[in-house]
């Protein structure tokens, strides 16, 4: 399930943050998990000697799960090349280190054409870290010509 739902989403391996779906109600809800290794690239300079997950890879951790949430409602067929569009009421509260994990839900709250909003946070042992309200915006697919 979680190969087909990341397959969803435009991004490479290298730059996914969704090790393990936990829950998914496709279309509407789901929780992962992301485990900060310590070997990242970017944590070398964030912070050295210190390094914390940065704050705006924490919301596209988040985003990233609101994708694979929107894009899994079988009744609706996923978007081409979906992105984050826009952020509304981001709220980063706590730092995440090597060796924790990320716990992530998403859910979506809307969608109006080519649109998708969601609602999503972040914790750490149960510690909120983040809160957000995204908007996502894709291509719809268009039938094959042939």
């Amino acid at each position: 399930m979680m190969e087909r739902a990341l397959s969803l989403l435009p991004h490479g391996p290298e730059f996914r943050f969704l090790d393990r779906l936990t829950a998914l109600e496709p279309g509407q809800s789901g929780r992962a998990e992301y485990k900060i290794r310590g070997d990242e690239p970017f944590l070398r300079g964030h912070f050295p000697g210190e390094p914390i997950f940065p704050g705006v890879l924490l919301v596209e951790a988040a985003a990233q799960l609101a994708g694979v949430v929107a894009q899994s409602d079988p009744a609706i067929p996923p978007f081409i090349g979906l992105k984050l569009a826009a952020l509304r009421q981001v709220k980063i509260l706590g730092a995440a280190r090597p060796g924790e994990t990320l716990e992530l839900e998403a859910r979506v709250t809307g969608r109006m054409g080519r649109l998708i909003q969601a609602e999503a946070s972040a914790r750490i042992a149960r510690l909120i870290v983040l809160t957000a309200e995204l908007t996502l915006a894709g291509s719809p697919q268009t039938a094959d010509p042939s």
